[in-house]
């Protein structure tokens, strides 16, 4: 799958993943799981085939990804060593931007996936979050495994990871805000400014 497809499709996936409710992670089966992820997804594809303006269609998914995604985790993993360094304003400031950064970033390919399909094939217990498997299915491509993770650490249940094809959206995003810090000497309040333009 070419790199751009799979950033998209890892995009498509992580707008809209709701996987459990707000109950306990232990208090779910594998029907009520798939279930919930299928019904998020119905979501997600309700939206790409909306017709919305691209601008408004990014903000929608950058709700959606703000409701859904354990946004916290995503960004500190993203940010490295240096959100253990990061002030609490400093930090907020990049996680807001980091926030609206994905939703325009993966927005842009959305359109790609209008009349795909994803179907939830399982869904277990591993150590402390569930892994959710499906197969997507694109328009003339070969069908893919994807895997995202679900946890409660946070009070909440939440997905903080996907794996496309081995691809781990937790690793891609860390290397690439990891390079854009980089070029930026360190400078968090630089990053944020740039991630606020950037996607």
């Amino acid at each position: 799958m070419p790199n751009e497809t799979r950033r998209g499709f890892l995009g498509l996936i992580g707008a809209g993943l709701v996987a459990v409710t707000a109950a306990p992670a232990w208090a779910l089966n594998t029907d009520e799981a798939r279930a919930l992820i299928q019904k998020s997804l119905d979501e997600v594809y309700a939206v790409i085939n909306s017709g919305q303006p691209p601008a408004q269609m990014f903000k929608t998914f950058e709700a959606i990804f703000a409701r859904y995604a354990d946004v916290d985790i995503i960004a500190r993993s993203a940010l490295g060593p240096a959100a253990r360094q990061a002030g609490a304003a400093e930090f907020a400031a990049y996680k807001q931007a980091f926030q609206g950064y994905i939703g325009r970033k993966y927005g842009k390919r959305f359109r790609e996936f209008i009349g795909s399909k994803i179907e939830v094939t399982g869904a277990k217990k591993v150590k402390s979050f569930y892994a959710v498997t499906s197969v997507a299915y694109l328009k003339g491509r070969s069908p893919m495994e994807v895997e995202w993770h679900v946890s409660d650490k946070s009070g909440q249940s939440r997905y903080f990871n996907i794996i496309i094809e081995g691809v781990n959206m937790l690793a891609s995003e860390r290397a690439e805000v990891g390079a854009m810090l980089a070029k930026r000497g360190g400078d968090i309040a630089a990053l944020t400014a740039d991630l606020e333009k950037a996607g």
